[in-house]
């Protein structure tokens, strides 16, 4: 085995923004097992609810009343709120929600009373059946698309708030904390405090991976692209229903938001030299600096690493075989194997569970709209290449 690398200045701090959080297996809080490259911030940044226009507040707080209330965390996104470079503007488009509720039985029990258009025919097999497709399938997630909500068309996803903390925790789906990437508008946050951990710790989980596939130099810009770009990462509708270029659009649109939403976690980590003036950053490259952020990397991401690099029948420790990444000349391309692996799945059995949860009808709409989008990126694309 290759030797363990001296210990580093960041070496013996541990997840305390996760305080109250059981450890995962491949955390241990006596050996230091997960580092944490951070000085111990673990509250949510403010940034991650963005200001908004008063008019679109007064929106936002008018479909919220369309609903059950019992709701442990509820957000916006996408491009019905925030611009995308090339696009029209977000008033054209739907908007998105999530919901994250306790009881997603008990809450569908409500919805159906009082939506019960919003549904596809699982309606008619009850909330607990709902509930169980909710949970059992795809990424945990139940989603109505295509509803009219006080004349804007809108889309919102229901997920139990366990489901949702293993996600940001552990991402085992990399749905949810994917889109939590990226700024949202937080609407409705209550309590709970291991919520509100796991929502931290996800960003910081973000820039650990990014900086683990980026150079030792590079771009503020460049940072927010791979951050953004994870949870796109080995989605097949990146190929089929997506403009491909929807990444770079998200950031070059919403860059000060992104500044915003990461400035302190960056100030924070001792790994990257932060030049906020000039855009850029320099990072730690040494095997020592990328073993101690592969130990920081959410539990299903270790796994699939581990995946990929052990041998069949071998069966090494978590710890060597990261040390043998940190010192691998391809890290950063087995990090991004890694991640599109947890993608590509997550991706494809929510999509399938999306048929019968949307309908037939709603969704060939809705896959007709996405081949639009994706065909008019490719055009707007073309025609600045030949200009």
């Amino acid at each position: 085995a290759p030797p363990r690398p001296a210990p580093t200045p960041w070496s013996g701090f541990i997840h305390n923004f996760t305080a109250g959080i059981v450890p995962g297996p491949y955390e241990s809080r006596g050996r230091g097992c997960v580092c944490n490259p951070w000085r111990g911030r673990g509250s949510l940044p403010a940034v991650m609810s963005l200001p908004m226009l008063q008019s679109n507040s007064g929106l936002m707080r008018r479909i919220l009343a369309h609903f059950p209330r019992d709701l442990s965390l509820a957000f916006a996104y996408g491009s019905g709120l925030f611009g995308q470079a090339g696009h029209p503007g977000p008033t054209n488009n739907m908007l998105d929600f999530i919901f994250a509720v306790d009881d997603p039985v008990t809450w569908h029990t409500m919805n159906i009373m009082k939506n019960p258009r919003h549904y596809s025919f699982l309606r008619f097999f009850g909330p607990k059946h709902v509930s169980k497709i909710q949970n059992n399938y795809g990424a945990g997630i139940y989603y109505n698309t295509l509803v009219p909500c006080d004349n804007r068309i809108i889309k919102y996803g229901v997920i139990s708030t366990g489901t949702l903390i293993e996600d940001l925790l552990h991402w085992k789906n990399l749905y949810i904390a994917g889109r939590l990437h990226k700024p949202v508008k937080i609407l409705i946050q209550n309590e709970n405090g291991k919520l509100q951990a796991a929502l931290a710790r996800n960003l910081k989980s973000a820039v650990i991976t990014a900086f683990l596939m980026l150079p030792e130099s590079f771009t503020e810009e460049e940072l927010y692209v791979r951050i953004a770009g994870l949870s796109y990462s080995g989605d097949f509708r990146m190929i089929i229903g997506e403009d491909r270029s929807k990444v770079t659009n998200i950031v070059s649109a919403n860059l000060e938001n992104f500044q915003r939403l990461y400035n302190n976690i960056l100030q924070d980590c001792p790994q990257v030299v932060y030049k906020q003036q000039l855009g850029k950053l320099e990072l730690d490259k040494s095997p020592e600096g990328q073993f101690n952020q592969l130990m920081a990397l959410p539990r299903t991401l270790q796994q699939e690493i581990t995946r990929l690099v052990d041998q069949p029948g071998k069966n090494r420790d978590v710890e060597e075989i990261l040390l043998q990444v940190a010192q691998d000349p391809d890290c950063g391309s087995l990090i991004q194997q890694s991640v599109s692996g947890i993608v590509k799945s997550s991706s494809l059995t929510q999509s399938a569970k999306g048929i019968l949860t949307a309908g037939m009808r709603k969704t060939v709409t809705y896959s007709t709209k996405k081949l639009h989008k994706m065909w008019r990126g490719w055009r707007r694309k073309s025609s600045e290449h030949f200009c």
